[in-house]
């Protein structure tokens, strides 16, 4: 694999809450390849946006730890002035609401001809509305012309988060991060964004962050994949892995979750519980712990780190080696009892 485009080693994203910080992304490394899509996944609040964020430099109040590396630059401690020239031009953002994400009150021409202006300022006023139109164009929404004129609140929710696609790729980013971006969509525009956000990456050959909770859109898009439970990676591996040979408790039991994954007529795994609020968060030990109860204490690491169980499948504490999800046969069949 080529060298990476983006390295994110032991970063860690806290926000204060009254007197004390409390990380939301902790201890997390990364590395994203050029034309490589790298999903992460988990539930909400595992503290995915909050690392998307990071690499963003979107965050105000929050203090940010460890290194985040693209061309030679640490983005975590770079100046503002000096992000701006980076953020939306060789980074770019999909962001998951787009009907926040656009300024109601400016035609969605000229927001997508800002975003030009603002990093290629030789380009004059005609040059920068052909390119305007091309990208409309190039993102599938049929009438350019009359898109360029419309406001955000005239379009549906697919043509709006076109829209934003077009933003975020309208200076050919090397690093393009999409969170939630088929969230509220129904699944024939769902597959569209899919098919058009792939399109993208091999034309473009950047680096895609997939944000997601849905593991139908993971299988569809990614490359690699990192499951992340209350703000650290548990498991990190390739798409055909993660699927055919998924080891830790939180991963298994995602994947049990959806009514694909299990016979006909029988019962869905529940996973027990919720990810824990920010500020009740678990700090030692195994964070998955308390939703398995069944798992005897002392199959839990007392301090859980990745351990490469195979080449490039890392797994998070030594729990999942006797693990089995309850009620289930490892064959995802329900147990009767």
């Amino acid at each position: 694999m080529t060298n990476p485009v983006l390295e994110i080693n032991h970063v860690r994203t806290s926000f204060k809450i009254n007197d004390d910080y409390y990380a939301a992304v902790d201890d997390v490394s990364l590395t994203l390849h050029k034309n490589e899509v790298l999903a992460i996944v988990g539930e909400s609040g595992c503290g995915k946006s909050a690392l998307a964020f990071s690499i963003m430099g979107l965050h105000r109040q929050a203090k940010i730890e460890g290194n985040i590396m693209f061309k030679g630059q640490d983005l975590a401690t770079i100046s503002n002035a000096t992000f701006n020239k980076l953020r939306g031009h060789q980074i770019g953002m999909i962001f998951q609401d787009p009907l926040t994400a656009l300024n109601p009150l400016m035609r969605i021409g000229d927001q997508i001809a800002e975003v030009i202006l603002l990093h290629q300022k030789s380009i004059n006023k005609q040059a920068r509305k052909q390119k305007v139109l091309n990208l409309l164009n190039e993102v599938g929404i049929t009438n350019p012309q009359r898109t360029y004129e419309q406001y955000p609140h005239e379009l549906s929710g697919g043509m709006r988060q076109r829209v934003i696609i077009a933003i975020a790729i309208a200076n050919e980013p090397e690093v393009l991060i999409a969170d939630e971006p088929t969230t509220a969509l129904d699944a024939t525009i769902q597959s569209q964004i899919l098919q058009l956000m792939n399109t993208l990456k091999n034309d473009m050959e950047a680096g895609i962050i997939l944000i997601t909770h849905d593991l139908g859109v993971v299988a569809e898009m990614a490359d690699r994949v990192a499951v992340m439970y209350a703000g650290q990676i548990v498991e990190m591996t390739d798409i055909e892995t993660l699927f055919e040979n998924p080891l830790h408790p939180y991963t298994k039991s995602l994947l049990h979750s959806i009514p694909s994954n299990v016979e006909p007529k029988s019962k869905l795994h529940v996973i027990q519980g919720i990810v824990p609020s920010l500020k009740n968060l678990p700090r030692t030990g195994c964070r998955f712990k308390a939703r398995i109860p069944w798992v005897p204490e002392s199959e839990h690491e007392a301090n859980p780190t990745l351990h490469e169980v195979e080449t490039d499948h890392f797994v998070r504490c030594t729990c999942y080696k006797n693990f089995n999800l309850h009620g289930l046969k490892e064959d995802g069949a329900h147990v009767l009892s």
